[in-house]
């Protein structure tokens, strides 16, 4: 697995969660617990390369990094 194959999953997590209507009361909760563990574990930020997309075995898209990090920013405001 590369590097930052960690928060690409959770990027992927987020994103899938973000598009569930049923999952809008609990997104804020969610996304800031979620990047809460991510960092309390240690997994790397992205880094923008696309190297995660290229080789990932599953083809899961930048996009959701990008969804991620608007509800990240949401979530924060």
């Amino acid at each position: 697995m590369i590097p930052n194959s960690n928060f690409y999953f959770f990027s992927a997590k987020v994103s899938q969660f973000a598009l569930l209507p049923q999952g809008r009361v609990e997104a804020v909760d969610r996304v800031m617990n979620m990047v809460k563990q991510m960092d309390d574990e240690g997994f790397g930020n992205c880094t923008n390369t696309g190297a995660c997309e290229v080789e990932c075995s599953k083809g899961i898209s930048l996009d959701n990094i990008s969804r991620m990090n608007r509800e990240y920013l949401k979530a924060s405001i």
